[in-house]
């Protein structure tokens, strides 16, 4: 089988690397050997369009958290290329990485990984710190007004919910202009009411701040808040989906067995993403 470079179905023109925040082509990963041997990734060739928000799903162990991590710099691949923007990154010695994940790519992680000891204007702030740069005042108001904070900038992570405690977390990914954000299980320690705010945060800056946002859930009323939706099965994207629903994603969901190997046919793939 054979993967071509990424497309936009529908598309006046084939996208340019300058239309993805991020791209992949045939990325492999393989973890353990002999019969302890899994493929977690298999030759997968993505672009992420930027000012657009992107869920990526499927069963357990097909694949999509590595897909992240990888494309995040995280972790490494076995083979194929990774690309930030133009800058590959499986051609970086790790101090360089290291600054490119500082400087280019925001995180948000389910454990929410605030500082304790810190406000949380301080944990905001906290990677440009580090990286001794002053915030741009004016986005760093605009991010905090997004995501409802002002009121609580003063307090520690103990003295706010999980929710709030979240919130935080995405202005803290927001506030540096990262050219892309990646979210593991943002909303998985979070009850609905307060997933769902944290959710229609995401999507507002998206939407109002032109940011990118590459989101690994399980949750198809969460895939919902996103533009288009990733399936993956067996270390390959094997389907996608534009304006998702929730019952459209569950639907979607049901097409793999209990194995979690897609039983439906791939269909043509939009929005940036090539399927094997």
């Amino acid at each position: 089988m054979t993967n071509t470079a990424p497309s936009t179905a529908g598309a006046e023109h084939a996208p340019g690397a300058g239309d993805f925040a991020a791209r992949t082509q045939q990325i492999a990963k393989v973890y353990g050997r002999g019969d302890a041997q899994v493929v977690a990734l298999d030759a997968v060739t993505v672009g992420i369009p930027r000012g657009r928000f992107t869920a990526i799903m499927g069963p357990s162990g097909s694949g999509k958290s590595t897909l992240m991590h990888c494309m995040a710099g995280l972790d490494s691949v076995d083979s194929g290329q990774v690309l930030i923007g133009d800058t590959e990154l499986t051609r970086l010695k790790d101090k360089q990485l290291t600054r490119l994940r500082r400087d280019k790519i925001g995180f948000i992680f389910q454990a929410f990984n605030l500082v304790p000891t810190l406000t949380a204007l301080e944990n905001i702030t906290l990677p440009m710190d580090i990286a001794g740069r002053k915030a741009d005042k004016e986005w760093l108001d605009a991010v905090i007004d997004t995501v409802g904070l002002r009121p609580r900038l003063k307090h520690r992570p103990t003295e706010l919910s999980g929710g709030q405690q979240q919130r935080v977390a995405c202005a803290r990914a927001l506030a540096s202009r990262p050219e892309i954000i990646f979210a593991d299980e943002p909303t998985g320690n979070l009850d609905s009411r307060s997933g769902a705010e944290v959710l229609g945060f995401l999507r507002d800056s998206v939407r109002r701040m032109g940011q990118t946002i590459v989101m690994v859930t399980h949750d198809p009323s969460a895939a919902a808040y996103a533009d288009q939706v990733l399936f993956l099965s067996d270390g390959q994207i094997v389907d996608t989906m534009t304006e998702p629903t929730a019952e459209r994603v569950l639907e979607r969901m049901k097409g793999f067995d209990a194995g979690g190997h897609n039983t439906r046919p791939a269909s043509t793939p939009e929005s940036g993403v090539s399927a094997r």
